[in-house]
């Protein structure tokens, strides 16, 4: 409870938590040694200069005892440096400023020693001036503040400010030069989540440089899986288009009442080659770069039959995105809430974090149970979405959502609350 509790105040990047980790020892230490230091120095030192001043008084008292003002403070004040004058009698309190660390030690001696002592002055602090009932009556006596404390007691604290303060600067220094490659490492991996090949050297320590350069041997292997799976799957596409046209040249020969069935998997399994034949080349040639989702979204909601209604929120700006492949995931969610629904409407949402491309249409919609199967290659849901509507081949959802994770986003499906069908929404961070 205590723990987390004390989490929330606690740094949340690694540059806070390793400056914290660095400066509360060091603020400690400091501290721990000023505490000790005001105990020693401005108590014990400060009470020992005291009772040797208050020694010099007490001679200065006994001898106004026998001789008078004058020849005391001629003769023996002279000599002990002790300022000495007749006073109205008329204590006006003791004054102390608020910072004067020594006078709280200072006082109390006084006023424990000195059994006439009326009014003590430390308001100016190169003096201190008391003043005492005697035998021949109310004097004031003054002496140097340095005859009671030290004189430059500040010093020790000024040094160990400074060069606390040094020392912090020499450490951020270094702590920075540790933390740049963890950051560059960061930035690489965000930018690989989101399709984007980032230059990374590694550097640092030699645990970090372990961690950079096992994060470059995994995007290469990943890199290469997925160029081995593109290639393989797009050359078994491409052979497949040769029998498939053979199949479709033989059937238009044929006659009779399974040859339409059978016409329908075939343009299927054509449709389906195209679409990841189109798919894989799209990934392979497209670099990212500065896309205008406006005018993308505003053309595309136009080319459908019925062109769809297009509605823009926030301000807009351009996105490093690949076009092509962005495009092509648009255009399927399109393509998708046309043949299931009979309107669509397509809404940019422009964020602060990022940007939400939603896709609602007013058809059957996907059961919540069934959304994750739904964007899975080759998956058709024709119980949930019907079949009088002219099916697909199973990849618009699929690739959509392979789309969005390539730019380090998510497909999510839910409820229109637009339009009471499916809502499609590709989020895309920025």
């Amino acid at each position: 409870m205590i723990g987390r509790f004390l989490k929330q105040f606690a740094p949340r990047t690694l540059y806070g938590r390793a400056a914290a980790i660095l400066l509360l020892p060091m603020l400690t230490l400091q501290l721990a040694v000023a505490a000790v230091f005001v105990q020693r120095h401005f108590e014990d030192v400060t009470a020992q200069m005291t009772n040797n001043l208050l020694l010099e008084v007490e001679l200065v008292l006994r001898e106004l005892e026998r001789q008078s003002v004058s020849e005391v403070q001629e003769g023996f004040a002279e000599e002990l440096k002790i300022e000495l004058r007749s006073w109205d009698g008329v204590p006006s309190g003791n004054r102390m400023v608020f910072y004067d660390i020594s006078g709280r030690t200072i006082m109390p001696l006084m006023r424990s020693r000195l059994d006439g002592l009326r009014e003590i002055d430390l308001s100016d602090l190169d003096f201190v001036a008391l003043g005492l009932m005697t035998a021949k009556g109310p004097i004031k006596l003054t002496v140097s503040r340095d005859r009671v404390s030290a004189s430059n007691p500040h010093q020790v604290l000024v040094l160990m400010v400074f060069t606390g303060i040094f020392m912090t600067l020499i450490a951020y220094m270094f702590l920075r030069n540790q933390l740049r490659p963890i950051k560059r490492l960061s930035v690489a991996s965000a930018a690989f989540g989101r399709g984007q090949r980032v230059a990374l050297s590694p550097a640092g320590a030699l645990e970090v440089r372990a961690a950079g350069q096992a994060f470059l041997d995994m995007r290469d292997r990943i890199e290469r899986q997925i160029e081995q799976r593109t290639m393989m799957l797009s050359g078994v596409s491409h052979d497949l288009r040769t029998p498939i046209t053979r199949l479709q040249l033989a059937l238009e020969l044929m006659e009779g009442p399974e040859v339409e069935d059978l016409k329908k998997d075939v343009s299927a399994m054509q449709m389906m080659v195209d679409s990841f034949l189109n798919y894989a080349r799209d990934l392979a040639a497209d670099p990212v770069e500065d896309v205008d989702l406006l005018a993308l979204g505003a053309q595309l909601a136009e080319r459908m039959t019925p062109p769809a209604r297009f509605e823009l929120a926030g301000v807009p700006r351009l996105c490093a995105l690949r076009p092509v492949p962005i495009g092509r995931a648009i255009e399927n969610l399109l393509v998708n809430a046309g043949r299931y629904g009979s309107e669509s409407i397509l809404t940019l949402h422009f964020e602060e974090s990022g940007v939400r491309i939603c896709v609602h249409d007013d058809g059957p919609g996907i059961p919540e149970a069934q959304r994750d199967a739904a964007a899975k290659p080759f998956v058709r849901l024709e119980v949930a979405r019907g079949q009088n509507q002219g099916g697909g081949v199973g990849l618009g959802l699929a690739i959509a959502a392979d789309v969005a994770r390539l730019h380090g986003g998510q497909l999510v499906l839910s409820d229109s609350v637009k339009l009471g069908g499916l809502s499609a929404d590709i989020r895309l961070p920025l």
